[in-house]
């Protein structure tokens, strides 16, 4: 099946649900890169997303999970009301909103916004979740797309050796870490601005995860500097990130954009969607040696 006969097949679906009140005309809703297909419909006067996908194994997408997330997150106040779930779809309220940019998140302001959001993903969404729970380890997930790509004959297979070695430093010196709940995917599109507040959705990768892999993926993803970094920590932590605390969170931090870099490659085999993964790869694994050659600096002079 073709990407477009994959579009058409979920539209179709989207209007064959049972839960509308009327004929509907699903809109598609662009900007996704994953393999699942988002639609707006407005259906007696209300908006709704439906998300249409299923199980993604190569990335470790299992659909029970993001739906038994995005219900947790939001009877936790933090994502929209999910109005309906069957395998395979999950429909969520409308918010009427801006979809943000890393502009909106690497300022003074921005930190002060956002982490008390992240902070509460981790203390408070376990305590709706409901059934089974995946783990996000990112050294697992690294490890595991190597297989993938070795497996596939990937372009990348003759640099894939150093990378997971390079892991493997990475996960020793992130050392031992608390197990929160985590979103795993903190791009700046999976906020919502409804101009009162922040909204997280896209729960595709959530799961038990150390706090240090969220705060690293936000500020990789989201161009933060330093000093934004350490504001963020500071407020995360209510104190300011002393020497061990800012290696393991840098050591996360490599970890955050090779898993990144590596997504990219994984999903110019495997995806059916009309994007340049060969260009979001490259972009990641060039952010990552800058960044790991910074922190292997930093650990070599400390």
């Amino acid at each position: 099946m073709t990407g477009q006969d994959s579009q058409n097949a979920a539209r179709q679906r989207v209007i064959e649900l049972p839960i509308w009140k009327g004929a509907v005309e699903p809109e598609r809703l662009m900007g996704g890169i994953t393999n699942n297909s988002n639609f707006v419909v407005e259906d007696g006067g209300e908006r709704f997303v439906v998300r249409v996908g299923q199980d993604v194994p190569v990335h470790q997408i299992m659909r029970f999970n993001e739906r038994a997330a995005t219900r947790a997150a939001a009877l936790a106040g933090i994502s929209p009301e999910v109005i309906h779930t069957e395998p395979g779809v999950l429909v969520i309220r409308f918010i009427e909103g801006k979809t943000c940019g890393a502009g909106d998140l690497n300022t003074a302001a921005g930190v002060e916004r956002v982490v008390p959001l992240v902070k509460k993903v981790h203390l408070r969404l376990l305590d709706h979740m409901r059934g089974p729970v995946l783990a996000f380890w990112v050294f697992h997930v690294i490890r595991d797309y190597a297989h993938t790509l070795r497996q596939a004959g990937s372009r990348y297979a003759p640099q894939l050796p150093d990378l997971v070695d390079v892991a493997a430093t990475l996960e020793a010196a992130v050392g031992r870490v608390d197990i929160v709940f985590c979103h795993n995917d903190l791009l700046a599109a999976n906020f919502i601005d409804d101009g009162a507040r922040l909204w997280l959705v896209d729960w595709d990768y959530a799961g038990l995860n150390s706090p240090l892999f969220d705060l690293a993926n936000l500020a990789s993803n989201n161009d933060f500097e330093p000093e934004q970094e350490r504001w963020m920590l500071s407020a995360y932590f209510d104190r300011r990130p002393d020497a061990a605390l800012m290696r393991s969170y840098g050591a996360m931090k490599c970890a955050s954009l090779l898993r990144e870099a590596m997504w990219g490659m994984v999903s110019e085999i495997h995806s059916t969607l009309d994007f340049d993964y060969r260009a979001y790869a490259h972009d990641y694994i060039e952010r990552f040696a800058r960044t790991y050659a910074t922190y292997s600096k930093k650990v070599d002079e400390a």
